[in-house]
């Protein structure tokens, strides 16, 4: 039987064929870059949606919006997931509200492209308030904590 090598610790440094820290690194330091982009993309795609403009770009940015902004409002929900877990259960859950938003939709007969670009910028926006009103609560609990400690050290 053949024994597979183990995991590398993250202290040795980066070998040719196998990521180490500097690749990590590299990633990490990059994704800024790249979650802009998919806000740009995203964001063209429903202008170019909801303005109703005929372009050869707007099919696919708008099915990039459609799918990116739910799985993102869904995302920043789910931070108590790890990474791959969250992306899984992110990307499903966007599709799943895609779905459910062109299945009420159609159901009512008032389906339309832009209608379905505006209720799920709606509703993805609406997943987003909690995160948001969670992350606000967390940094202004942390400023009154590091106020107490400013207090304490003065006297």
């Amino acid at each position: 039987m053949q024994t597979l090598g183990s995991r590398s610790s993250d202290s040795s440094p980066a070998q040719p064929g196998r990521p180490g820290r500097l690749a990590t690194a590299a990633w990490s330091d990059s994704l800024p870059a790249v979650a802009g982009a998919a806000l740009a993309v995203s964001a063209v795609g429903a202008a170019l949606a909801l303005a109703d403009l005929a372009s050869p770009l707007r099919a696919p940015f708008a099915l990039f919006f459609l799918l990116v902004a739910p799985a993102a409002a869904l995302s920043a929900n789910l931070r108590g997931l790890e990474p791959f877990g969250r992306l899984v259960a992110s990307s499903a859950g966007a599709v799943g509200i895609d779905l459910l938003i062109a299945e009420i939709m159609l159901t009512t007969h008032m389906w339309s492209a832009r209608s379905g670009v505006a209720a799920v910028a709606v509703i993805s926006s609406l997943l987003f308030l909690p995160a948001l009103v969670q992350h606000s609560t967390r940094s202004s609990n942390s400023m009154n904590d590091r106020e107490s400690t400013v207090e304490i050290t003065k006297r």
